[in-house]
């Protein structure tokens, strides 16, 4: 049979893992075109750091507030569709921001992208989960390495192609999706046609099995849960201030243009990618919670250093440093969290993915106002403390025994 068919009986489908990893990278790619365009929007505009955190507060609230219930449907009722209507939404969004006249047609624009965003997310993590064989950590690992990587590709991209020659010209990035829909859609249908061997799995199945029940109490995983989403929110709070503000540090702290700036945020995202794969392998072998405790309270001096350097190249390779260690994180806590709630993996990765996008839009506001009335550097040295919360992950069970 087909490869995904492997994957869901046990052997790691490699290609459809490749494929949904490449899919994620185009994704991304589109997504991250935004912040590295807030300059531009500040000078065409005159925007303020609270109108910029606006924009990222109506993104994040659109790509975070439907994945919970996207993943909560997909879970009883597969969409193989799902991915290609995404992408088309995230295409019209990128059409109507490349030729906004006006604040509030950018506003428009992001939050069609972020329902792209949405929508993409918690079904290609779930086909993410039955494609691993298992292999849970590197499979989620694999696939968030494709966001990473086309998250650096937005900085990158923006930098070479739309910093010069002016905001309309991102008209050229419809490519990408027009390409991956037309990719998407006989990947779509070539899903549709494996669903009837969950389906049969399922008639033959009247109560649960030990691999849809969790490990644990039930007081024990609401407890886990709320620590892992407290990490999630030290980690993405402090994601806002470099994802969003890292380019403004730059060029208040070391007066870079804007496009040496974006250049420096591409490499701090490049090396994400790094940190993410490792964190999954590392993951699988000695057990997630570990990972978790090194990834957030391991960043932590770091992150308290960086505000202190005094030099370009130190701080460079500071946030070199904490995006590898950082974005470790992630997959090893959505990996733990659909542990913990076996049979629960669309609505898992949809709550962890929207809970992670709307801290991340609410904590960019917020800065926001912060650096227009203390400046951009006091936004540092305040985030620089959010990884400390790291050690609340000492109430996490392992589950490396268990599963």
């Amino acid at each position: 049979m087909s490869t995904l068919t492997r994957g869901i009986t046990g052997k790691t489908s490699l290609t459809v893992l490749v494929t949904l990893s490449l899919f994620h990278l185009f994704n991304d790619t589109l997504q991250s075109l935004l912040k590295p365009l807030y300059p531009i929007f500040q000078e065409n505009l005159s925007l303020s750091f609270v109108k910029l955190g606006f924009i990222s507060l109506a993104y994040q609230i659109a790509a975070s507030i439907f994945q919970p219930l996207i993943g909560w449907y997909s879970d009883r009722h597969p969409q193989p569709y799902a991915l290609p209507f995404g992408m088309l939404s995230t295409l019209c969004g990128l059409m109507i921001l490349a030729f906004a006249p006006n604040y509030l047609t950018i506003l428009l624009a992001v939050v069609m992208i972020g329902i792209g965003s949405s929508v993409f997310h918690p079904e290609a993590s779930r086909l993410t989960y039955l494609a691993s064989g298992g292999r849970f950590g590197f499979a989620q690992s694999l696939f968030q390495v494709g966001g990473t990587f086309g998250g650096a590709l937005g900085a990158l991209l923006v930098a070479v192609f739309v910093t010069k020659t002016g905001q309309h010209n991102l008209v050229w990035f419809a490519v990408i999706p027009i390409v991956t829909i037309l990719i998407m859609l006989p990947v779509s249908q070539w899903y549709k046609g494996q669903l009837h061997i969950i389906r049969e799995r399922h008639k033959t199945e009247t109560t649960a099995t030990p691999e849809q029940r969790s490990p644990l109490p039930t007081r024990t995983v609401v407890i886990s849960l709320c620590v892992l989403l407290t990490l999630i929110f030290s980690k993405y709070v402090y994601w806002a201030s470099l994802g969003d503000y890292y380019i403004f540090f730059l060029k208040e702290k070391f007066h870079l243009d804007t496009d040496h700036a974006q250049y420096c945020l591409a490499l701090f995202s490049f090396s994400m990618a790094s940190g993410t794969i490792i964190g999954g392998l590392v993951g699988d072998r000695v057990g997630r919670k570990y990972v978790i405790w090194v990834s957030i309270l391991g960043a932590a001096p770091l992150t308290i250093l960086m505000p202190l350097a005094t030099s370009l190249w130190l701080t460079c390779v500071l946030s070199v440093c904490i995006g590898l260690v950082l974005s470790s994180a992630f997959s090893a806590i959505l990996i733990y969290a659909q542990e913990l709630m076996p049979g629960k993996v669309g609505m898992i990765a949809g709550l962890f993915f929207g809970f992670a996008f709307g801290v991340a839009g609410i904590a960019a506001a917020i800065l926001g106002w912060v650096a227009d009335h203390y400046g951009i550097e006091f936004v540092y040295q305040i985030c620089s403390y959010m990884p400390l919360l790291g050690i609340v992950a000492v109430f996490l069970p392992n589950l490396k025994k268990r599963v």
